[in-house]
């Protein structure tokens, strides 16, 4: 995944700044050493970059990159440029297409088109590299809910949505997401829907988006769907292992990215049994 061993060491360093929100520093660190030593894939292109200018009537195309989750969770930053009056292209691959359109008022562009016109770009900003020009002069990040929901699709009885695993490729996968039995445990829940669109049928985000809006909770491993939940202001527990990524490192209910987020923690390596007990207990409670 790195090119070399110094690579890996200050990813680390820059998650490990992030976790203790050490926001300006962090994001600078992480950042720097995901785009010098990863080999996935990044876009540049023959574009000014933005470095502060005042925005109100520029275009900003900006390339999102790493995975979709870290998309939708970045997306707020390109919001406040929204609010403060620039017109946002958002380069993405063609599941997000909808919702960033939908949801948040972008020109959404999906990669896989092929057709993207540069003549009116102002200014080019690779999505991980908007938070360094938040922080600061912020401190926190916007945690208000800022995706807004479509119309809600409804079916009787079922309140809780279930995400119990993310992309396989993800190189923690293996810990993050839930072993079948685990996963059956949850979805025997009353009320429970899996949100997997091989089950529901959805096209793209939006479309899950859209069930998500007509349920009382979403129960989600770390992946895309906690933060396509959070981001609306949805209420989303999140199902972490031991040691989780930097995003969830907070109390139970003190997350600064989704305030709309509590937070199930393994008590011990591997221990999903005893977080589906806590789960299982709260909502008994």
């Amino acid at each position: 995944m790195f090119k070399t061993p110094e690579d890996d060491a200050e990813l680390f360093r820059g998650e490990g700044l992030l976790a203790q929100r050490r926001y300006a520093e962090g994001f600078r660190v992480y950042d720097h050493a995901w785009r010098t030593g990863t080999t996935f894939p990044k876009h540049d292109l023959p574009l000014p970059r933005w470095n502060g200018e005042p925005v109100e009537g520029r275009r900003f195309l900006i390339s999102g990159e790493q995975g979709f989750g870290d998309q939708i969770m970045l997306a707020r930053f390109a919001k406040l440029l929204k609010d403060q009056g620039a017109d946002i292209v958002w380069l993405t691959r063609r599941p997000l297409v909808r919702l960033l359109a939908q949801g948040l008022g972008f020109a959404a562009k999906s990669l896989e088109s092929g057709n993207l016109d540069l003549d009116d770009v102002s200014f080019f900003c690779p999505s991980g590299q908007l938070p360094q020009m938040f922080f600061p002069p912020l401190t926190e990040p916007p945690s208000e809910p800022y995706l807004t929901p479509p119309p809600a699709v409804t079916s009787p009885g079922l309140t809780i949505g279930i995400a119990p695993t993310g992309n396989p490729g993800h190189r923690m996968d293996a810990v993050r997401s839930l072993p079948p039995g685990i996963t059956a445990q949850l979805l025997d829940l009353p009320g429970a829907v899996d949100l997997r669109p091989e089950s529901t049928g959805a096209r793209d985000f939006y479309d899950t988006a859209s069930i998500i809006a007509g349920l009382d909770l979403v129960i989600s491993v770390d992946t895309s769907v906690a933060h396509l939940t959070g981001a609306m202001g949805r209420p989303v527990w999140v199902l972490i292992p031991h040691l989780s990524d930097w995003r969830w490192v907070s109390r139970e209910n003190d997350n600064p990215w989704y305030p709309s987020a509590r937070l199930f923690r393994q008590s011990s390596p591997g221990d999903w049994g005893g977080v589906v007990e806590r789960v299982k207990a709260a909502l008994a409670g």
